[in-house]
């Protein structure tokens, strides 16, 4: 895990998600990218490139105030801003710096909304992009991931590589892995088959029969006190709302702890 990405929003708390960033990228010696992405809007076409340099200028320039806020501990922080769509950005940037490992962004990123657990910007990002994705609460403060709780509807995965991520937090925090597959109705044998690879980085796994995958993990992140929760991008899973819009109400899915988002292709 060498390249973290940090889009950062207008929140005057942008500073403790990246803190967070830093803190755990130091941990794989990994490189964060600090990202804003702006639109331009010109009514006169020939206007329209000063107009960009002066926005792209205010973007670094805030992104620089955010940065200075932060103890760095020795972590790389650059800069990465982009005129456009913000999920085309997201691509340019993992292309141009050769692959991000991570993206990590705060609930709510710039939504003022307190009902929702992922705000519109947020949610785009697990919604359109296939790069692992830490959310983590906001002013979360930092702690070593010693307890994970990954949880699931199907065991079914059909790339080993997608755990990845989760492999490398393991190796890095010698983290206890604890599996919990929810058999939500309608479930299929298959759903139970849970993957080999899965298996061989827990110690221990628990089935339980809940009528959403969420109600399932609510009743373990009481008991079982997780540092972190991991859970699959699916259509049918934790955020299958996204697909219908680009929030999640905090009544639709909640967690107080950092939440990694693996991404299933072709669900």
């Amino acid at each position: 895990m060498k390249n973290i990405l940090v889009p950062v929003g207008t929140s005057p708390e942008s500073f403790k998600t990246l803190q967070y960033a830093v803190d755990f990228a130091r941990n794989f010696s990994a490189t964060i990218y600090v990202m804003e992405v702006f639109n331009v809007v010109s009514p006169r076409a020939g206007s329209l490139a000063s107009a960009t340099d002066k926005i792209e200028k205010n973007s670094r320039e805030q992104l620089l105030a955010i940065i200075n806020k932060v103890d760095a501990k020795g972590v790389a922080i650059k800069i990465a801003t982009y005129q456009g769509d913000l999920i085309d950005g997201l691509k340019k940037i993992d292309l141009e710096y050769l692959g991000i490992d991570l993206i990590i962004i705060a609930t709510r990123s710039n939504d003022i909304n307190e009902e929702n657990y992922l705000g519109d910007t947020s949610g785009k990002i697990i919604k359109r992009t296939d790069i692992p994705t830490l959310i983590v609460p906001k002013g979360y403060e930092y702690k070593p991931i010693k307890t994970i709780l990954t949880a699931f509807k199907s065991g079914i995965l059909k790339r080993k590589r997608i755990l990845n991520p989760l492999i490398d937090i393991k190796k890095k925090y010698n983290s206890t892995i604890q599996l919990l597959l929810v058999k939500t109705p309608g479930y299929s044998d298959d759903d139970l088959r849970v993957n080999t690879a899965l298996l061989d980085i827990s110690t221990s796994m628990t089935m339980t029969d809940n009528p959403t995958t969420y109600l399932g993990v609510l009743e373990h992140l009481k008991t079982k006190h997780p540092d972190l929760l991991c859970v699959f991008r699916r259509k049918r899973g934790f955020f299958k709302k996204l697909w219908e819009k680009n929030t999640i109400a905090k009544s639709e899915f909640y967690a107080p702890i950092p939440v990694l988002v693996l991404s299933v292709k072709k669900d």
